[in-house]
């Protein structure tokens, strides 16, 4: 019998909000899978909330992360999310770099902005290490702002066609991820825009709007993602059923009223992961 696949998670940590691996971890280990966290910080709340406590964790991640180097651990897949400074790309680029084989895959979600506006942390440097980083994934998940952003493109002032988003996606695919998802497109009033590209194939998936955005979506969308491909579904397959499980957890959030930033109620919904193996 082989061993449990095992699945590195390389993000912060936050206690309350629904995001992170606070939401990743559950979720993939509900899909029957090990993970194993590489925190980037520690946080009691998300910062969207009116106070939080935060401790970075960029002075500790080399050594905490050199215990799996002497162990010689292997990983069948890694995974990225929020990265805070230029220094936390450069370790994760040591870990990816040292833990990247022939046979494992790297899924990052270059989580940098949204709306055509990057987050503050996000100095042209610390943008020129994320590109550095896309260069080392198989499977990229970022949303419109993040694409254009690592194609120095300017934000478009309309939906991307098909075809726009087809040529975007071959051209940052030629730098390394043969796999992406552009998620969270607002194709209208009434639908959200999922575009899936996969070499050099193209496929998209409409989603019903509901309410606003909220904290936690993409970590959530970019675990079920990889739990699902450590189970043996393609790419496509992995979105589909990433988007469907997002919409249901939102349209629970939004008969329950639960608050924006509270995340998504994915607890309830948590044990049909399981189900749909390979």
């Amino acid at each position: 019998m082989e061993r449990q696949k095992r699945i590195a998670l390389i993000n912060d940590i936050t206690g309350f909000g629904r995001c992170s691996v606070t939401v990743m971890a559950p979720i993939i280990n509900a899909m029957k899978i090990q993970t194993v966290p590489v925190p980037t910080a520690i946080l009691s709340t998300h910062t969207q909330f009116p106070i939080y406590y935060f401790d970075d964790y960029t002075s500790k991640m080399k050594d905490y992360i050199q215990t799996y180097k002497d162990l010689k651990l292997e990983f069948d897949a890694m995974a990225t999310g929020f990265l805070g400074s230029k220094e936390q790309v450069e370790i994760v680029l040591d870990f990816a770099h040292t833990f990247k084989n022939e046979k494992n895959w790297v899924l990052v979600d270059p989580v940098m902005g949204d709306h055509g506006k990057l987050y503050a942390t996000y100095t042209p440097e610390m943008c020129e290490k994320m590109k550095e980083l896309v260069c080392v994934a198989d499977y990229l998940t970022p949303n419109l702002t993040e694409l254009v952003t690592l194609l120095n493109l300017p934000y478009p002032d309309h939906v991307p066609t098909s075809k726009e988003l087809k040529e975007m996606c071959e051209t940052l695919s030629k730098k390394g991820p043969k796999h992406i998802v552009v998620t969270g497109i607002a194709y209208d009033e009434h639908q959200i825009l999922n575009y899936v590209y996969s070499e050099g194939e193209e496929k998209m998936i409409l989603v019903d709007r509901m309410g606003e955005d909220r904290c936690g979506t993409g970590d959530v969308i970019a675990a079920v993602i990889a739990g699902s491909l450590m189970r043996g579904h393609s790419f496509y397959e992995s979105v589909m059923k990433a988007t469907s499980f997002a919409s249901k957890c939102i349209e629970y959030c939004e008969k329950t009223q639960t608050p924006h930033h509270y995340g998504l109620c994915f607890e309830e919904y948590l044990w049909e992961l399981g189900r749909d193996e390979k």
